[in-house]
């Protein structure tokens, strides 16, 4: 059973989609361990899509418990360096239009002390 307050925790909680993309598991594994009685889970629904709520904690175990330790490990890492790629693609974009706008400032300078 869940810890009082693990429901309202930052973080502790994930929906299945998201387990999808950060653990690889897809729904018929979540559903099984909620059959199986090792997830605890809620219901959510916006606009008529349902999802499913599960406590981090727990997918961790029953992954572990059914994959390795291992397998745990190197998701984990995928994830940070999916998390990784992303944010050097946004600072490299940023990067680009202030270099831009650093030369068209240059060029503006350069006109106006002729």
């Amino acid at each position: 059973m869940a810890e009082y307050g693990e429901w309202t925790r930052k973080g502790a909680t994930l929906s299945d989609v998201t387990a999808k993309k950060e653990y690889g598991v897809d729904y018929t594994f979540i559903v099984n361990g909620i059959s199986a009685g090792k997830l605890e889970y809620r219901e959510g629904n916006m606009q008529g899509n349902p999802w499913l709520r599960v406590l981090r904690g727990q997918l961790g175990q029953l992954i572990t418990e059914k994959f390795g330790a291992d397998y745990l490990v190197q998701q984990n890492r995928q994830t940070e360096l999916r998390v990784i790629n992303k944010e050097m693609t946004v600072m490299k974009k940023k990067l680009n239009e202030l270099e831009a706008r650093k030369a068209e400032l240059e060029v503006a300078l350069m006109k106006t002390e002729d």
